[in-house]
């Protein structure tokens, strides 16, 4: 089963939020937190995944897991 992923990363304008493998972005917001949040909660409504968020020049700022399925997951440092 494929893993639901949700990518928050700098747009044009503001940032975008957007699921793994999508052309476009689903929404673009003016700050980051604000995508975040939607981004998270797209993630708990659609059964959870991973939110992974880029910095401001591109590389890998944070991950989180979002609702896992996984009973034991390891845990969690850095939130």
């Amino acid at each position: 089963m494929a893993k639901n992923n949700y990518w928050v990363s700098p747009a044009d304008v503001g940032w975008k939020a957007k699921p793994e493998g999508a052309v476009r972005a689903t929404r673009i917001f003016e700050t980051q937190k604000q995508a975040e949040d939607y981004a998270r909660e797209v993630l708990k409504n659609n059964g959870g995944g991973e939110l992974i968020t880029q910095g401001i020049h591109g590389p890998i700022r944070s991950k989180d897991t979002i609702n896992s399925v996984d009973y034991c997951p390891p845990r969690d440092r850095e939130n």
